[in-house]
This record gives structure tokens, sequence and C-alpha cells, in this order.
């Protein structure tokens, strides 16, 4: 039993990892669909309400996490600050870049998250990490960026001005999400996912439904517009945040941004099936490769060599003494 209590542990953070970045990537896609006929500040916060609702409609039902969310309301605020950077700034500046620059473009954009995780943990939290993580890390977003320049035919129209604006938008909506993960490990680290979330969720809905209610039209979306919202947000968007988190403090920040670096590339295909890009070419899938290595690079935990410390000492046979 304790072997398989080993490997079950072994393969859960892969296989969370693999489930977050196919959900990530169909969130992106579906996203992009949808900004091209609804607000992008109505789509943020309609799919963060419908993933507090689902969220704390689990862990209602769940009583032993009731304790847990009393913990986690005791820390009015760190749950503001966490709904400010997670929800209300990374949701309103990426959304607002896939409406001017388009989904492929924005996940481009996301891909440089764990260059900016890796410098805020130096930064500001005196994280160090080893050359063969830097090296992963430059190799899979110099990898993005190539896929970017080979990518040409995602233009957005508009002209510069628009382009500009929408990657300094999703730029700081990364920037927001980035320092988020630290933040959330930093004051919910003794609280399980299902307990932190809905406070946090919460917070998130009331910021983005005030911003909306402010500066958005809602006469001007239709019921099937919000329906098409609300599933995003139950199917995609609230399985992703408990996976997510459930990761930031299994293995870091900096760990489930880098995994997050194949989105990108999986958000093409997934255009690409839909009918709203080529198929993507050699040069794509070289890129892919490229990165997917750097990932490896990045996220494989270092192993430090043995010392004699670490092994107890043998024990020999003492000598007899002859008489």
């Amino acid at each position: 039993m304790r072997g398989e209590s080993r490997w079950s542990a072994r393969l859960t953070t892969p296989a969370l990892s693999c489930l977050m970045v196919l959900l990530l990537a169909a969130g992106w896609v579906v996203s992009g669909e949808l900004v091209s006929d609804t607000p992008a500040l109505a789509v943020a916060a309609g799919r963060t309400a419908a993933s507090f609702l689902v969220i704390g409609a689990i862990s209602a039902l769940r009583p032993r996490t009731w304790a847990a969310i009393r913990l986690t309301g005791g820390k009015p605020r760190a749950v503001a600050l966490l709904a400010f950077l997670g929800f209300f700034a990374y949701y309103t500046g990426t959304l607002l870049g896939v409406d001017r620059i388009g989904a492929s473009r924005v996940g481009l954009v996301v891909s440089l998250l764990p260059c900016i995780t890796f410098v805020i943990g130096i930064v500001a939290f005196r994280e160090q990490a080893g050359a063969r993580r830097v090296l992963g890390t430059l190799l899979a977003v110099a990898a993005a960026l190539g896929y970017a320049l080979d990518d040409g035919r995602a233009t957005a129209g508009g002209g510069t001005g628009v382009l500009v604006s929408g990657v300094v938008l999703a730029l700081a909506g990364t920037f927001a999400y980035a320092l988020y993960g630290y933040v959330y490990r930093t004051h919910m680290a003794d609280v399980p996912p299902l307990a932190a979330l809905p406070a946090v969720t919460g917070a998130g809905t009331v910021m983005l439904g005030l911003t909306t209610a402010v500066c958005v039209p809602l006469g001007a979306i239709s019921a099937v517009q919000w329906a098409s919202v609300a599933v995003l947000g139950v199917l995609l968007t609230a399985p992703v945040f408990v996976i997510s988190h459930e990761l930031i403090l299994r293995k870091g920040p900096l760990f489930t941004s880098s995994v997050a670096l194949v989105v990108p590339f999986l958000v093409r295909l997934g255009e690409w099936a839909r009918g709203a890009a080529d198929a993507p070419g050699v040069a794509s899938l070289l890129f892919l490769a490229l990165c997917s290595a750097g990932v490896w690079m990045t996220v494989v935990p270092v192993r430090v060599p043995a010392t004699e410390h670490d092994h107890p000492p043998i024990r020999t046979k003492p000598e007899r003494s002859t008489p």
C-alpha cells in the first residue's frame, strides 16, 4: 500500500498539470469567440460569478472545509488583494487585450508569465533558482516568441495603436497574476483551495460586477450571451481555479506558470480546429518542441547530490578479542 501511495503522489502533479493546460487552452479559445460579440468586461464578470457559485456550492457541501472558510474570512485584506490581482486586474487586462489583438497574441503575452514570476520571486521574495531553470525559462519564452513571429497571420485590426494598447493591457494582467501566485502562497498556504476560493472569487465578482455595471450597457447583452459566459465559467474557469491553486500550493508559482507555457500552442491548434487560423507548419511544431523542452528544464526538480551525511554509518561486526 505504501508503494501505491507513493506512485499516486508522483502521478497527481503531472495529471493536474495536463488537465490545467487543456482547460486553460479551451478557455482561451472560447473566450476569444465570446468577446467577438460580447463586451470583455461582461465576459470577465460573468465567468467569475459563475465560478464563484460553483466553488461556493461545492465548499458549502463539504463540512470539513467550513472551519478553513472561517479562517479565510479572518483575512479580509489578503482576500481583497488577491481578488484585485487574480481576477479584476488579470481578467480585465487579458480579456480587453483579446478584444483588441485576439486570443492567440494574448496567449503569447501570457506565456511570458514564468519570466515575470521568476523576477518577482527573486526581487520581492528572495527565491533562488538554478542555472538549468533559468535556461529552461529563457528557452521556453524564446520559443514562444519565435512562434509569434512565425504566426504572422494573426494580425490585429485597427492599426498600431490598437496593437500596442492590447499588448500593454495583456502584459499588465499577466504581471498582476504573477504577483497573485506569490501573494496567495504567502497568505493562504494554511487553507485548502476549496476553502479560500469562495471568498476570493466572491470579492472578485463584486469588483468586476460593479465595474461592468458602470461601463457596459447591460441591456444590449442577450440571454444567450449570458448563458454562454456562464457555461465558460462553470465548465472551464472554475476547474482551472481549483487545479491551478492546488499546483501553486504543491509546487509553487514558477512551476504552475511554466507548465502554462504550452497553452499558446494549444490555443493555435484550437483556433485551427474551428477554422479561425491555418494549420501549424513545420516551424510552429519545432517551436512547440523547444518550448516543451524549456518547460521540462524549468519544472523538473533539481536533485541535490547525496553526501556522506545523508547516509547512516555502516555497522561493522566488532572484532573478537583473543584471550
